[in-house]
């Protein structure tokens, strides 16, 4: 009989289904800072167990966490305010509460304003420069005063208010979890998953700001604490059949979910080439994972490294620039059937890399910038070039 009661125990434990609403509470296993003395960044690597979740996930999914905001910066809304941080507050259409203080770490977000949330707050104000700025011919100042600000801001300097914490954190959006593409694989690392997070610190109006995820893990996510997780899967972003070539284009962060195909395509002896660009400030103290990298090349589970250090030549040399410099290697790849994958900033490095694949096509195949575009959007219609970027 008492057998019969532990497995029920572990059957419904099995039987959980952890989600984005229903996160699991991972266990942080390590945590390290990938980068050395004499680095401007801080990338961590972080590693979480997945033990007794039932959740498993592929190269060039993501992990989604939802993170909890910085304690000091929740302690300045509330001292600003001059609130109770035990009062009771009203969190939803549901009816759920949580204390203030609980409410504003835990379920709000507060390092972000909106249009929305400056047009609530006046209606709690008197202040003309509020008013002013929301008037309909100044939509880009808005857009403008609400970029690097956050709820602290707009409380110091629209007051004085005439509204209660409820008020406030009813204009307030829930806080939303933050995706980060793995960087493990877990035919190689069973039960544990693995993520590699640049910390997000800057000034900005007079104040220091931090990321809210990334820096809670970076300060506030020791071994033995746990963070609430769940697997967003990616199915625009996975690694094609083993006996096929693939080029990784991965500055930075950007690496991650290349660890995560290289790691893979070690357990399973995958017969295929892989390439990988990698790029960052100095070779000395920004070449993440540069041990394992190497380690891999000399198995031969990575074909070849290149690397571009923008900061160790007189002349900033990026990863697009690399490509442009093996562009002959780089089509040949292409033509004979590799898949082309890039991963990390949207803005700027994806765009460039794109720009740089057109040149290579346009050039080694000789072929109009028309044609060479064409060429790569067939290799997207079938699959060989994918972009995770954020």
């Amino acid at each position: 009989m008492q057998n019969t009661v532990v497995n029920t125990k572990q059957d419904e434990k099995a039987s959980v289904t952890y989600s984005r609403t229903n996160p699991f509470q991972a266990k942080v296993l390590n945590n390290v800072n990938l980068n050395g003395e004499g680095s401007a960044k801080e990338t961590r690597h972080l590693e979480l167990s997945l033990e007794g979740s039932g959740l498993s996930y592929n190269p060039g999914d993501a992990l989604g966490i939802l993170p909890s905001n910085d304690p000091e910066l929740v302690a300045a809304i509330i001292e600003e305010m001059k609130w109770d941080p035990n009062l009771e507050v009203v969190l939803n259409k549901q009816g759920d509460t949580m204390t203030l203080k609980e409410a504003l770490t835990d379920y709000f977000e507060i390092t972000l304003l909106s249009k929305k949330v400056l047009q609530q707050a006046a209606e709690f104000t008197e202040n003309e420069e509020l008013k002013k700025l929301l008037l309909p011919e100044n939509a880009d100042q808005v857009k403008e005063y609400c970029y690097g600000r956050d709820l602290l801001d707009m409380l110091r300097e629209f007051g004085p208010w005439n509204a209660t914490a409820q008020d406030v954190v009813s204009m307030l959006r829930k806080m939303t979890a933050r995706l980060y593409s793995i960087a493990s694989s877990f035919a190689a690392h069973p039960g544990q998953v693995h993520l590699t997070i640049g910390a997000v610190r800057y000034n900005a109006h007079g104040r220091d700001r931090k990321g809210v995820c990334s820096v809670l893990v970076a300060e506030r996510s020791q071994v033995g604490n746990t963070l609430p997780v769940f697997v967003q899967p990616n199915k625009h972003f996975h690694l094609p059949e083993s006996d096929k070539d693939i080029i990784m284009v991965g500055p930075g962060t950007g690496i991650a979910p290349f660890r995560s195909f290289i790691e893979e395509r070690a357990v399973t002896k995958a017969p295929g080439r892989a390439w990988l660009f990698f790029g960052d400030q100095h070779a000395a103290c920004d070449y993440l994972y540069q041990n394992e990298l190497e380690q891999y090349q000399q198995d031969g589970v990575l074909t070849t490294i290149t690397t571009a250090f923008s900061r160790d030549t007189e002349q900033k040399v990026y990863v697009q620039n690399r490509m442009l410099e093996n562009s002959k290697e780089l089509f040949d790849w292409l033509e004979s059937g590799a898949s082309f994958f890039v991963c990390g900033d949207k803005s700027r490095m994806a765009k460039d890399v794109n720009d740089a694949l057109i040149s290579v096509i346009e050039k080694e195949g000789n072929m109009s910038r028309e044609d060479a575009e064409g060429y790569l959007n067939d290799l997207q219609k079938q699959g060989r070039y994918q972009r995770d970027v954020y």
